[in-house]
């Protein structure tokens, strides 16, 4: 038993004007192409901001039909006047109109009508997108600093009334677990990081806070040897 793939196109009908149909066949035809290919390529190419800005060449007038014979139904065979219209197998997600231009815009870069900047549209976005990284990266940083703002806020101790005394004084100011036995590079480590919150030149710089941290250091760099 076989499956066929589903298709991911989706089959657009667009009403045109006689004239613009057959150019467009035309210009199909002169490529070696289907009008699909035409506006698929327009889409891969041009920017869907300037296709939307494009001139809409709208639909047929009144007075602008075809005559199609009916192959099928109960008038089948019948002669049947409709609007004139291009059917076009792209993906999903396109209005009528985007497709119109796009086959509009292909007839004009035939014709020399209109150039194509792909490089200029190339490096706006790329500007863009460096202006979106950027701000990526601002919202990246507050959340950091709001993170360390957290942790200094773990880590804000109160001072002792008689200074460091002990070990496990020491081990408190520094904001290591109690009788832990840290080496002489994680006690290095956690006081560089903590004297940068509380050195009294910094924005929560506090005398006491900075005096408990290097008699707790030392203290601590003592009991180490």
């Amino acid at each position: 038993m076989s499956f066929e793939k589903p298709s991911n196109k989706h089959s657009y009908t667009v009403p045109c004007a006689s004239r613009f149909r057959d150019e467009v066949f035309a210009l199909a035809q002169a490529k070696h192409c289907n009008v699909a290919d035409l506006a698929r390529s327009v889409v891969l190419v041009v920017p869907l901001a300037v296709i939307n800005a494009h001139k809409d060449p709208g639909e047929p007038a009144r007075d602008d039909r075809e005559t199609v014979i009916l192959k099928s139904g109960r008038s089948v065979g019948k002669p049947w006047r409709r609007k004139p219209r291009l059917q076009v197998r792209m993906a999903p997600g396109f209005e009528i109109e985007t497709i119109r231009k796009a086959l509009a815009l292909a007839l004009a870069i035939e014709r020399g009508h209109m150039n194509v900047d792909v490089e200029s549209e190339a490096a706006i976005s790329e500007a863009e997108m460096e202006q979106e990284a950027q701000h990526a990266l601002l919202r990246d940083t507050h959340d950091e600093m709001a993170r360390l703002q957290n942790v200094v806020k773990a880590l804000y101790f109160e001072p002792i009334s008689d200074g460091v005394q002990t070990r496990e004084q020491a081990l408190y100011v520094l904001g290591l677990p109690p009788g832990s036995q840290p080496d002489l590079n994680t006690v290095r480590l956690r006081f560089r990081r903590l004297a940068t919150v509380f050195h009294p030149d910094g924005k929560d710089g506090c005398h006491q806070r900075m005096s408990q941290l290097n008699a707790a250091m030392e203290l601590l760099r003592r009991g180490s040897h």
